[in-house]
This record gives C-alpha cells, sequence and structure tokens, in this order.
C-alpha cells in the first residue's frame, strides 16, 4: 500500500469515525501496510471493525493499522476453511507447491469461491502429529495473509480431510500427497503417482482398521491382561522390571 493508497483507505475510515485524515497519517499508514494490497479485503476489514461496540459503552472506536491487518487475514483465512487440495497426476514437488499456492491465494481472495462443503471427518488431529508439529517448530494456528506468505506457512494452514489427509499406510505418501505404485526407475524412484488413493490409506482415514473383529478384539484382551498384571503387581509392591520382563516374554 503507497500513500496514495493509504489516503483513500483512511477516507474510508473517516466515513465511519470522522476523522480528518492528512497527508502526515497517509505516509505513517503506508509505511505500516506496505506489504497489505488497498482491495476490498482492507476495506471490509474496516467495516468489520466498526461493526463491534466498544468495550466502554461511552469510548468511541479509533481504528489502527494493525486492526486492518489482523481484520483482513481473518477474513481471508474464513474462506479456506473447508479448503482441500486438488492435486493432479505425476506432479513435481514444486508443481505442487506452485499449485497449492495458487488454489489458496485464489480462494483466500475471493477469486475462486470457497469450498461451501464441512470437512468429512471430525475431530482435531492426534497427540502424535501434534507432538511432531511442535517439534518442527509450529507455533499454534496462523491466518493466511496472501501474497507474502512462504510456502511452508501456507502448507501449515491447510485443512485437509478425506483419503490426503493422513499418511498412507500401504506406500507410506506424506499428507497431503498422492499415493505411488510400487514400481521405480532412475526417472521416477518413488514411482508413479496414482490416480487413486490405496485401499489401505482409505480405510485409515474412515477410521476402519484393518484388523478383523476378533484380531481387535484379542489386542483389547491382550491389553486388559497386562493392565491387570501391571496393577496387581503394583499393589504386590513387586519392581517394574520384573514385570517389563514377564510382559515382553508374554
Amino acid at each position: 500500500m503507497n500513500p496514495r493508497e493509504a489516503a483513500e483507505l483512511l477516507g474510508h475510515c473517516a466515513a465511519f469515525d470522522n476523522r480528518k485524515p492528512s497527508q502526515g497519517a497517509a505516509v505513517a499508514w503506508a509505511a505500516a501496510l506496505h506489504d497489505v494490497p488497498l482491495d476490498a479485503d482492507a476495506k471490509a476489514a474496516v467495516a468489520s471493525y466498526y461493526t463491534t461496540a466498544p468495550q466502554d459503552p461511552n469510548g468511541k472506536l479509533w481504528i489502527l493499522p494493525h486492526h486492518v491487518r489482523t481484520l483482513r487475514s481473518k477474513i481471508r483465512s474464513a474462506r479456506l476453511e473447508n479448503f482441500q487440495y486438488e492435486p493432479i497426476a505425476d506432479e513435481t514437488p514444486a508443481e505442487y507447491l506452485a499449485r497449492y499456492k495458487g488454489q489458496v491465494q485464489a480462494i483466500a481472495s475471493g477469486r475462486a469461491a470457497a469450498p461451501s462443503g464441512r470437512l468429512a471427518l471430525e475431530g482435531g488431529p492426534s497427540r502424535e502429529f501434534m507432538a511432531e508439529l511442535e517439534a518442527r517448530g509450529w507455533e499454534g494456528n496462523r491466518t493466511v495473509d496472501g501474497e507474502d506468505d512462504e510456502a511452508a506457512e501456507l502448507i501449515d494452514t491447510v485443512r485437509r480431510s478425506g483419503p490426503l489427509g493422513i499418511e498412507c499406510p500401504a506406500c507410506a505418501a506424506a499428507i497431503g500427497r498422492p499415493c505411488k505404485t510400487p514400481g521405480a526407475s532412475s526417472k521416477q524412484p518413488m514411482g508413479k503417482t496414482r490416480l487413486k488413493p490405496h485401499s489401505a490409506r482409505l480405510r485409515a482415514a474412515a477410521g476402519r482398521s484393518e484388523q478383523s473383529a476378533d484380531q481387535r478384539a484379542a489386542e483389547e484382551q491382550r491389553i486388559r491382561a497386562m493392565s491387570a498384571r501391571h496393577l496387581a503387581r503394583q499393589d504386590a509392591d513387586i519392581p517394574d522390571a520384573e514385570i517389563v520382563d514377564e510382559e515382553a516374554a508374554s
């Protein structure tokens, strides 16, 4: 945003709070919002700010540049709530990042219609998945601002559902990546891209275990028996090392 555009935005703000924009204010706002374009979302952020009453009933709302930045980012992120990446066959990592960023930008900016369907899977990510994110420096929920986000930041914000939302147990395809065939070559060391996910990935995404009902029952019985032995030996004050040795032998 340059001083001329900032002056236009300040004029839009004045329609709400009757401020008296000046050239100095336009220069200051342009410096604070140098990486934020003057677009419909920036003006919508101003309108959003003035739809909320002040905490002090006798106070007066007075929008500042950081309000515009934060509210504009929230407006754009809201459009991505049900976003799902649409891959193509045999795409390279560079093509994936370019297409991913393009799809995110198109929906976040409103150029493409936001997904209207709700996510197919309910509930949050597993504790193991969150632990891995935190180990890699994930900083919690992020908002997508649009123009200057790095590809890694965009990847953090995406919400996936369906089989691409989990790692494939059959070919170990990463989250968001299509499944691969087992055949490999010098040109395609990971194998060719499958048009459809592996059945094991579909079952895992649907929350179904590959174990049979009898296998699951046997595993649950084994865990219950181990827990009972553990509690019984704790009551008898038997050292943990002996408990571990017995469970390993079983």
